[in-house]
């Protein structure tokens, strides 16, 4: 479903980093799932969750446990192994979004290299779409990155905001505006061809409007830094903020 400039404007709650304070620790406590549920009460659109090879922080038990829990849409997000695409055709969630990983990393640093990669990526995807799951590539805001996900049959980009937002938080304000110029301008191409459009990655409350206000983009995927903020106003105060800063910019 595209609903492009007309309907209302997604927020998917990613919920990782619940289970990186889990595992700092160790134990059951806090629960990603508990999270997951309560995002959804609190008005979330769907709920993301990123199965990482090392298992940083979401457990494979919690993938099972979000399934059977949650009456939204889970956007599984994976990297393209095998490992990843057999547990996402076991479950078979509403939507997977396919994303580079690299263990050193401490997040997702960058969009995918889906050019490079283009006839092995089409066949990786191909099983996912064929058991009913919408395939999503995040990638930069590159015309040959998005051209090359329209022709592996990907039925959504997510657009990699980590270096607008970069760019804002340290005070590059020329970088910043260049970069949602790119953003701008990406989110109208990847529209022309079809795809439905997503953005995501280091948006904070100073960050998400000019992203919201991109009539192409019709979800964003939120995670760490409303994590943090339910830390001090509780995870429902902190979404309505976001939800009502969104809702403010789309109109």
């Amino acid at each position: 479903m595209n609903l492009g400039s007309t309907g209302k404007l997604r927020l998917g709650m990613n919920i990782d980093h619940v289970a990186t304070l889990r595992n700092a620790r160790g134990g059951a406590y806090p629960d990603p799932i508990r999270a997951g549920v309560l995002a959804q009460e609190a008005g979330a659109d769907g709920i993301t969750a990123h199965l990482r090879e090392d298992r940083r922080h979401i457990m494979d038990s919690d993938i099972d446990g979000l399934m059977e829990a949650l009456t939204v849409p889970l956007n599984f997000e994976m990297a393209a192994t095998d490992e990843m695409q057999a547990i996402a055709l076991r479950h078979k969630p509403h939507a997977v979004c396919i994303v580079p990983e690299k263990r050193e990393e401490k997040t997702t640093e960058g969009g995918l290299e889906v050019a490079r990669e283009e006839n092995k990526l089409a066949h990786f995807i191909a099983p996912l779409r064929d058991v009913g799951c919408r395939v999503s590539i995040f990638i930069a805001a590159d015309q040959r990155q998005i051209e090359a996900a329209h022709r592996i049959g990907a039925e959504v980009v997510e657009l990699h905001t980590g270096a607008y937002c970069d760019a804002h938080s340290e005070g590059r304000f020329d970088e910043r505006d260049a970069e949602l110029a790119k953003l701008t301008e990406m989110a109208t191409f990847a529209h022309s061809l079809g795809l439905e459009v997503h953005a995501g990655h280091g948006l904070t409350y100073d960050t998400v409007q000019p992203i919201a206000a991109l009539p192409e983009v019709i979800e964003l995927n939120i995670g760490h830094f409303l994590i943090g903020e339910a830390v001090f106003r509780g995870l429902g105060p902190a979404m309505a903020e976001m939800r009502r800063l969104m809702d403010e910019a789309r109109t």
